[in-house]
């Protein structure tokens, strides 16, 4: 587990994913200030609007999703608007079933996701925001954020991938950031150190809990681990990461 000054800003950045993994949970914990990156062109087929539980009728998970409207290919995720037509929040609850009848606090999590979903959604990032923030409080989780797309940051010009996260820092004067494991197969270290900046990468271990199955199956959504956890065992479960440089 991190741990650092009062006074140090640890910057996290990710786009607004739906119910993610709890590994994603872990960044946010492992850092004190979060920017929901929602400016990126929305990707189909994405975490951006699905996720993954357990299949009640088979060997193995299954995918829950949240509709969308049609919009052109480059539409960045912060307009993106929900399908509203189609009853999706019961369509998710009832595919809950595997939960029913063996998981310890499935009726906790259903009443939660009940109460976090009540609420009509226009956008799926102002979706999105809303049951990370809703969840992190259920996790007993400071989730301190803003929206990329409403800071109205003087972003430097653009010119690869991983010079999202540095210019950002840059324009905000941050000098701790934690990106996701996955990032390493794209930034560039020398950027960063280049500009004082310490980056770190949170590689999370995946640590198995009892799902009630013979095989454990790693990185489902967090309301998986929720079904089968306390907060307090989970938010113990987010504390297993390593930080590589």
């Amino acid at each position: 587990m991190i741990t650092v000054s009062c006074d140090t800003i640890v910057l996290g950045i990710m786009q607004p994913y739906f119910f993610p993994y709890p590994g994603y949970f872990s960044l946010i914990k492992a850092t004190n200030k979060w920017i929901v990156f929602d400016t990126p062109q929305y990707e189909i087929r994405s975490w951006m609007n699905r996720n993954r539980i357990i299949d009640p009728n088979h060997d193995g998970w299954m995918y829950f999703t949240v509709p969308v409207k049609k919009h052109k290919l480059k539409t960045p995720i912060y307009d993106i608007r929900l399908q509203n037509r189609e009853n999706w929040k019961d369509k998710i609850i009832g595919q809950l079933g595997y939960y029913r009848k063996r998981a310890p606090y499935y009726k906790k999590v259903v009443e939660f996701l009940y109460e976090t979903l009540k609420d009509e959604f226009d956008g799926l990032s102002e979706l999105n925001v809303h049951t990370l923030r809703l969840t992190c409080a259920y996790l007993g989780i400071d989730f301190n954020y803003e929206i990329f797309s409403e800071m109205n940051l003087p972003i430097q010009p653009i010119r690869e991938r991983d010079e999202w996260g540095l210019n950002i820092c840059r324009a905000m004067g941050i000098t701790e950031y934690i990106n996701p494991e996955r990032g390493q197969s794209f930034v560039h270290r020398e950027k960063f150190l280049n500009n004082r900046i310490n980056l770190q990468f949170l590689k999370f271990k995946f640590p198995e809990y009892d799902q009630k199955r013979k095989e454990f199956i790693p990185g489902l959504s967090i309301i998986d681990a929720m079904m089968f956890n306390t907060p307090a065992e989970i938010n113990q479960m987010l504390d297993e990461y390593e930080l590589v440089k």
